[in-house]
């Protein structure tokens, strides 16, 4: 469907136009016209989809007009009001969600719009402070920040017409459920709700019927990897994954890699060994400032640094299109995590290699995310005649069968598995409300 198609306003398409946008995505041929209807809209969909622009262009696209009808009835935008706020899981989306506003925006300069996210110094928090006292059309914001200004009587939600949940599933997992409920209080009941996720857990299944009314529903099944995906898997144990990593970059002219791990400790020991292998690294996590965060992203973008070492943060919604190989530290925990990690390599109809190293009690998910794709991962022989367990499920023990009654450990383990064990309390599965503060806002 082309764009014309939709009942889109003239400056909507003249940004689309300039852009030299004319066909819809599925989602977006979906979702535009039940946004412009009023409705509300549970979108399941994978990044790059193009779901931004699937609630951005509506939503632009009425405010610009400066009303909407809806069952006969003129609806009416309030002047110096915040009209839409738009709540992201990370503060690198909130970025690219402002930029897509910039571009479908600038033929409507009577829409403003302000990004509200943390990390930032005091001008940039007066700045926005100031932008949203105006009452800035677009608050593009992650839940922390908001929530923040809320708490400094900064905001006020009473007139907004647009709430908008982009990858919701990753705000709950990063712990912002209650956030994101009690902003929902803050608004009025006649709000329309939109939500994004790319999964659809339980949990989501959930927040969506206590915020949506009598939804418009839109799912796109979960895209299997691209063909020119070369996928590979090492079986090892938890220990032997830095001595594949070495042995890696010292026989392979690696270049453009993104090292995905699950936790931020475990994203900094990889960077301090790859450091250590004199390869050109940089790493990527929640503990890093904004104006850090930057920087990496900065010198991997523009080739000054080679490899990029992250938690998920960066596995969606980040547009790199020269990545030609992705290394899974640890096997992603469902399959659409999976795909969203490989999917970062062969784009712009480049090849690509996607590497998973999977330990004993990862073999039970990697399994599953092998009859997702419905072909079997192909098994590279571990190096330098290192032995790793046998590929089938292997079931957990509790914690406590690991220990004799006075305290001991069965069996002895190196210093870096014990470690491994201490990172994953620390990482992307602890919800506690430290984790919440001090994560991905």
């Amino acid at each position: 469907m082309d764009f014309y198609d939709l009942d889109l306003n003239d400056n909507a398409l003249d940004a689309l136009d300039a852009m030299n946008f004319t066909t819809c995505t599925p989602v977006q041929e979906k979702c535009i016209p039940e946004i412009l209807k009023g409705k509300d809209l549970l979108g399941v969909a994978q990044t790059g989809t193009g779901k931004t622009a699937a609630y951005l262009l509506p939503i632009l696209s009425m405010l610009d007009d400066g009303s909407i009808f809806i069952n006969g009835e003129e609806k009416r935008f309030p002047e110096n009001a915040i009209n839409c706020v738009i709540m992201s899981p990370t503060r690198e989306l909130a970025q690219q969600i402002d930029q897509a506003m910039q571009g479908f925006s600038y033929y409507m300069p009577s829409v403003s719009s302000v990004a509200v996210y943390g990390g930032n110094d005091g001008n940039r928090y007066d700045q926005e402070f100031k932008s949203m006292k105006m009452g800035a059309d677009v608050v593009i914001a992650t839940p922390g920040r908001l929530r923040s200004h809320i708490t400094m009587g900064n905001v006020d939600l009473s007139q907004v017409s647009f709430f908008v949940l982009d990858e919701a599933d990753r705000m709950l997992d990063m712990g912002f459920s209650e956030d994101i409920l009690s902003i929902a209080k803050l608004l009025p009941e006649n709000c329309q709700t939109i939500m994004f996720s790319a999964t659809m857990p339980t949990k989501i299944e959930q927040l969506a019927k206590t915020l949506l009314k009598n939804p418009a529903i839109v799912k796109l099944a979960v895209s299997k990897p691209a063909e020119k995906i070369h996928q590979m898997a090492y079986v090892c144990h938890e220990t032997q994954k830095l001595k594949i990593l070495h042995h890696l970059f010292k026989n392979n002219e690696l270049k453009r890699v993104i090292i995905f791990s699950s936790s931020k400790l475990k994203v900094k020991d990889i960077n301090r060994a790859l450091i250590a292998m004199h390869v050109s690294s940089g790493e990527m996590h929640s503990d890093l400032s904004q104006a850090e965060r930057d920087e990496v992203m900065y010198r991997f973008k523009s080739g000054q640094i080679d490899v990029l070492v992250a938690t998920d943060i960066v596995a969606r919604g980040i547009d790199i299109d020269d990545i030609a190989t992705v290394i899974n530290y640890d096997v992603p925990h469902d399959c659409e995590d999976y795909v969203h990690r490989i999917g970062r390599t062969a784009r712009a109809e480049r090849d690509g290699n996607a590497i998973t190293l999977v330990r004993g009690w990862e073999i039970r998910d990697f399994i599953e995310i092998e009859k997702f794709l419905g072909k079997t991962v192909e098994k590279i022989p571990l190096p330098n005649g290192m032995e790793g367990p046998e590929y089938k499920p292997m079931h957990k023990k509790s914690p406590r069968a690991v220990f004799h009654r006075h305290g001991k450990e069965r069996s002895s383990k190196s210093k870096v598995e014990k470690k491994g064990k201490g990172e994953r309390k620390g990482g992307n599965q602890n919800r506690s409300k430290n984790w919440k503060k001090n994560g991905e806002k």
